[in-house]
């Protein structure tokens, strides 16, 4: 394995550190006064990042996912992975370079998946950074984290398919671009459990769509972006709109989710990396009982540690990220899994540190701490929880040793 960046991902690294620290770490201030200046309506587009995103495309810096596809940047997985992270040091810098969730999943799916029809229709406004989108799949009446529980309907009817379900963590659907919704139902419940699913597109101002409330998380909106409980009632689409066919929805998600999961891996590194860099600065710059607070040797194995653990993160990612690249998703899939699992409470740790070392002002919004611990802590959940994938990562190891185990006595 050799995780060294390519020539390639070398000098697109430099231009996009470069490129952060010219255009978007100033702009940190500029997005939160923007957003705070639109009071209550807050799900709205923000200037700034309009204007960042048209800085990006002139800096070629635009499209850097889609492995194996000519649309994007064609990189591997491995060579992206470096500047995913870079990208997540802010936690709304990806949509300035069109490399944000959901987004990012929904283009791979309509590129994978998707007719030469949907792809006009959907996915070139979609990489044109002109439109957004959202993924509905959780539900709140079933455990969404084993996906053959998803109980929305969606029947055919002659030319069309009829949809009826309530959705939520629906992310992207308050943002005024959201013209396409990429919904997972059941169009057979009599077939096998992995082949009764199946995913559909859904224009956003279809009759029956109906967005009931945005979600907070730990008091967060995620305005202008934010999560939505979605209802769907008699939602009537054409039988075109169906991806790659009926029964084909679980083998979608289970190639939507693998990248999906590794690129949030990716991004939470960055974050990691930005909240010990904010710790250290806070550090060196106080004063406790005569001394700067970094010289308390509490903090050197707190500072170690960290160190110690984004490093581990980080090659566990580039190793997922190569075996994706070299024998496919699957093949990886303990990887993926044990890095979904090690990435957030890795960075969840460094974060809870970060803001012990600010003190009362690390519960603030000021130093964006406690709005990096309310968007990582939901990673432990968010495309599948904790359990579910050391469910996985166990049940991959217990086989290695099943044919020698023990016969019952």
């Amino acid at each position: 394995m050799d995780f060294a960046p390519t020539a390639r991902t070398a000098a697109l690294l430099s231009r996009l550190e470069a490129f952060m620290l010219e255009h978007v770490y100033p702009a940190e201030a500029v997005y939160d006064a923007e957003l705070k200046g639109f009071g209550a309506n807050r799900w709205q587009v923000l200037p700034v990042v309009e204007k960042l995103k048209e800085e990006a495309r002139r800096a070629g810096l635009w499209n850097l996912f889609l492995p194996e596809s000519d649309r994007g940047a064609a990189l591997s997985n491995l060579e992206y992975a470096p500047l995913c992270e870079v990208m997540g040091r802010v936690m709304w810098s990806p949509e300035v370079f069109n490399c944000s969730a959901p987004d990012t999943g929904n283009m791979e799916v309509l590129e994978r998946y998707g007719s030469e029809a949907q792809k006009e229709r959907w996915l070139r406004p979609l990489l044109a950074g002109s439109i957004r989108s959202a993924f509905l799949m959780t539900e709140p009446d079933v455990a969404s984290s084993d996906a053959t529980n998803i109980e929305t309907s969606i029947r055919r009817e002659g030319d069309e398919y009829v949809l009826n379900g309530r959705k939520w963590w629906s992310s992207g659907v308050g943002d005024p671009r959201c013209k396409i919704y990429i919904v997972m139902g059941k169009t057979d419940p009599r077939a096998d459990v992995h082949h009764q699913q199946s995913q559909v597109l859904v224009p956003a101002d279809t009759p029956g769509v109906k967005v009931v409330r945005m979600l907070p998380v730990f008091g967060f909106d995620d305005a202008p972006h934010g999560h939505a409980e979605v209802v769907l009632e008699n939602v009537r689409v054409p039988a075109t709109n169906v991806v790659l066919g009926e029964g084909r929805g679980f083998e979608i998600a289970q190639g939507r989710l693998g990248p999906g999961r590794i690129h949030h891996c990716m991004r939470t590194i960055g974050v990691a990396e930005r909240a010990l860099e904010l710790l250290c600065k806070r550090l060196m710059s106080r004063r406790a009982f005569g001394r700067r607070i970094i010289e308390f040797s509490v903090w050197e194995e707190r500072i170690a540690n960290a160190r110690i653990d984004i490093e581990c993160a980080r090659l566990l990612t580039l190793k997922a990220a190569w075996m994706m690249d070299v024998a496919g998703n699957k093949a990886a899939r303990c990887e993926i899994a044990m890095i979904k699992v090690k990435a957030p409470l890795m960075a969840l740790k460094i974060i809870d540190d970060a803001i012990q070392g600010f003190g009362a002002a690390g519960v603030t919004t000021d130093p964006r701490l406690a709005a990096m611990y309310a968007g990582v802590r939901t990673l432990r959940l968010a495309d599948g929880p904790d359990e579910v994938h050391r469910r996985a990562i166990a049940n991959l190891e217990i086989r290695k040793y099943s044919a020698h185990a023990a016969p019952n006595p």
